[in-house]
């Protein structure tokens, strides 16, 4: 039995057109996922894949066209008989999701369309740590509403915004974020009143920069690994795991903090409190400082890094050959414990890659029983250029309106 059928009538009537309704909003979903998923597709073909007839599908998709979900983009042919169809894609105006990332040195906005392109991005490279966590959200909700101020001007109307942040994140607050010195922050409230006209979610930026990986990067799309453990390193390492194609959270939200494995008991103090923290190895300041360069130089200092290990530096070289050691030395345990496809590795890892990858590797291939770890097995990569936090979380707010577009158009779709 499909989705098209009419559920019982209750004693007055009521029951099923509450069903019918139902339905019908279970409906536009499925033929706008169908068609996003796809990327361009005809009615004929939307019907043939969900299921559905072609007449409702057309009575669905007017409706979708109506509330600028949708727009056609011309004929195309099959290459059958058959007069040819119109072709349907997701607007690239109307409805969209608007992402902001607050790291330790930088903040970064965007707004994403239905298909998920990122339309608007504002980047601003300022150090956060000893800032107060008001003033911090606040200069990035005056970001926010310049990105849809200009989103605006190209069509696009966010329906929602999705903070992402380092550190513990759980109910709207940061529990702690050791490397911004923020503790127990109302992230959320913060944000949402500098912000004032959106609804607001929050998530740690590991879990969302993984997200995008999973929905736009390699990951996710060409090879079809579907479990994988992210790492980002940016001032610290944050981690994410993501099981069967979906985020794994943990008990009570917190899962996935990589960088704060311990990889040397005896090690130094890390800003969590505990000692020999992947992070006081592998973040970005480890790495920077054990080449010679200035652990405030941010991105530029990463670009020298890279520049120095080319040449062959051995300062360098050994800092990033360290630092791979660890990150293997850790993920290896992720590895043992979960069996994902892949390692991803993202942020300042990424343009790395080339130098930290090979000792990475050599630790994996000793220690993962599984034996399916072995040097050039492909898996462990770099993420992605396509995603990163902000996106990602702009993306969570655009899976919303493909989930229930009758509940995010303007005015609501009957």
């Amino acid at each position: 039995m499909n989705s098209t059928c009419e559920p019982s009538r209750g004693g007055d009537g009521r029951d099923a057109k509450a069903g019918k309704d139902t339905v019908r909003r279970h409906n536009l979903s499925l033929v706008l996922r169908a068609v996003y998923e796809e990327g361009e597709a005809t009615r004929a073909a939307v019907a043939a894949r969900v299921g559905l007839t072609r007449a409702a599908v057309s009575s669905l998709v007017e409706q979708l066209l109506a509330g600028g979900f949708l727009s056609e983009r011309g004929k195309t042919f099959s290459g059958q008989a058959g007069r040819p169809g119109t072709a349907l894609r997701v607007a690239d105006t109307g409805p969209a999701g608007l992402g902001v990332e607050v790291n330790v040195d930088y903040v970064s906005v965007c707004v994403v369309d239905l298909a998920g392109t990122d339309r608007v991005r504002l980047t601003e490279h300022r150090d956060n740590r000893g800032v107060p966590p008001k003033e911090v959200l606040a200069r990035a909700a005056r970001m926010a509403r310049r990105a849809l101020e200009e989103a605006a001007g190209r069509g696009l109307r966010a329906v929602g915004a999705r903070l992402a942040l380092p550190g513990l994140v759980s109910g709207g607050s940061v529990r702690q974020a050791p490397n911004l010195g923020w503790d127990r922050v109302g992230a959320e409230e913060l944000f949402a009143a500098g912000l004032g006209v959106l609804a607001v979610g929050v998530d740690n930026e590991a879990n969302a920069a993984a997200l995008a990986e999973l929905w736009f990067g390699e990951a996710g799309r060409a090879s079809g690994a579907r479990s994988f453990v992210y790492l980002t390193g940016e001032i610290g390492v944050g981690g994410a795991l993501v099981v069967d194609g979906s985020l794994l959270r943990g008990a009570h939200g917190f899962a996935g903090e990589i960088g704060h494995l311990v990889v040397d008991a005896d090690g130094p103090r890390c800003r969590c409190g505990s000692r020999g923290c992947l992070e006081r190895y592998a973040g970005q300041a480890a790495l920077l400082r054990g080449a010679g360069i200035e652990e405030s130089a941010g991105a530029a200092g990463v670009a020298e890094l890279a520049a120095r290990a080319r040449r062959g530096e051995p300062r360098a070289v050994e800092a990033l050959e360290r630092a791979g050691r660890m990150l293997g030395l850790a993920v290896s345990g992720a590895v043992n414990l979960l069996d994902p496809d892949a390692v991803v590795l993202g942020g300042v890892f990424r343009p790395l890659m080339e130098w930290l990858g090979p000792a990475a590797e050599r630790e994996l291939a000793e220690r993962v029983v599984s034996g399916l770890w072995a040097a050039g097995s492909g898996r462990l990569r770099a993420s992605s250029s396509s995603g990163d936090a902000a996106r990602g979380a702009a993306a969570v707010v655009v899976r919303g309106v493909l989930a229930d577009p009758a509940g995010h158009a303007a005015p609501p779709l009957g």
